[in-house]
């Protein structure tokens, strides 16, 4: 038995993301949050508590829904330090970031591929089926953005009518699934072609305008239809009375 658990053990980590690639997740979340609270001119503490909601806040939800293995921010000390220190420096030096074309919109889609590959990727190693796979990719993708919004007093990002997120995400994990499941390919490779599906999806909603829609109501054109058909009846039964 210790023999199967150690075999196991050994299969799972291998799924999971390399460790580097996890904490670069975390860094460009952190970064992302970090730069949003500049750009909404909070201070210091509010600097720091976005950049560990939207550095680990994706993985927390993910690990509480899952509820298999570690929850990966009770367990990994330099991450927690990393999205500290990336804050204070932020917070302290953001000039050189405010110089970056886009940062904020850079960092934050970057980290919704990274982040969707993690999910996906623990999703797998702890034996959920292709569809929760994806789900968990999506949600740890897009976990820590819809915290933050939360935190701000916005409606979530991925619930307004605006160019590709979630869709982003859903594409990247649905593109690491089908890789990793049919062409069986491996870490890192995989993870960073659901970055790029994820970034290139929202790029191409960005420049030709692509955005989701608000509500609309279809209940008349569905019935028209019916309602000319009844008419129709309605009158040939009238013309056989006669």
């Amino acid at each position: 038995m210790p023999e199967i658990a150690s075999f196991l053990a050994q299969g799972t980590h291998a799924l999971l993301l390399p460790a580097w690639l996890e904490l670069t997740a975390v860094v460009v979340g952190s970064l992302s949050g970090s730069l949003v609270a500049i750009d909404r001119k909070l201070d210091l503490t509010g600097c720091v508590a976005l950049s560990l909601i939207c550095g680990l806040g994706g993985g927390l939800i993910r690990d509480v829904i899952m509820q298999k293995g570690d929850v990966y921010m009770l367990n990994s000390t330099p991450a927690i330090v990393l999205c500290i220190v990336a804050g204070v420096i932020v917070f302290h030096f953001p000039k050189p970031f405010s110089r970056v074309p886009n940062a904020i919109e850079w960092a934050d889609i970057i980290e919704v591929g990274l982040f969707s590959a993690a999910g996906v990727s623990k999703a797998l190693a702890y034996g959920l089926g292709g569809v929760q796979a994806v789900l968990m990719g999506v949600i740890t993708g897009v976990g820590g953005g819809l915290l933050r919004d939360v935190c701000l007093g916005d409606v979530p990002r991925i619930f307004q009518t605006s160019n590709f997120y979630a869709v982003c995400a859903l594409g990247g994990s649905l593109a690491y699934f089908a890789l990793y499941r049919y062409a069986h390919v491996m870490n890192p490779w995989v993870a960073m072609a659901c970055v790029i599906v994820t970034v290139a999806l929202r790029r191409a909603s960005l420049r030709w305008g692509i955005v989701s829609s608000s509500s609309r109501d279809h209940t008349d054109q569905v019935l028209a239809p019916v309602k000319k058909a009844a008419a129709r009846a309605k009158d040939h039964a009238r013309r056989l009375g006669e």
